[in-house]
């Protein structure tokens, strides 16, 4: 079986690809500078609990990379509905803390704007909204 690196062929498909092209830079940066990527989440760790340097390289990096790496390699439809569908949901969470949790700040509704790009971005053209 041969493989070849799928490449994108259609303004939809170069939407999408890069979504999961940004999605892997995200998780890059938390794997490798996971200080950085916290503090631009604005998030802070606490001395005594290294743990939570961990979890942003485990479960935060983890997860960006591997879910964007699938979608760069195997350039799947269903795929890009996860990845779609994933920012569409962090979107949803973020947008539930600001009405629940009195985040309504300047930062939040840029960081949501930012999701809902990202979720629009890899689900148009898995709706083939645009070819």
């Amino acid at each position: 079986m041969e493989f070849t690196f799928p490449w994108p062929m259609s303004i939809g498909e170069w939407l999408a690809w890069s979504c999961a092209a940004l999605t892997i830079l995200l998780g890059l940066l938390l794997l490798f500078a996971p200080e950085t990527g916290l503090r631009i989440f604005r998030l802070q760790t606490v001395p005594d609990h290294p743990e939570a340097v961990a979890t942003a390289r485990a479960n935060m990096a983890g997860f960006y990379l591997g879910l964007g790496i699938s979608c760069l390699l195997l350039a799947q439809p269903f795929l890009y509905l996860a990845l779609g569908l994933s920012w569409a949901l962090t979107g949803f969470g973020r947008l539930i803390s600001m009405l629940s949790d009195d985040g309504s700040t300047a930062y939040n509704w840029v960081v949501l704007a930012i999701e809902i790009a990202l979720a629009l971005m890899a689900l148009q053209f898995v709706f083939g909204l645009i070819p």
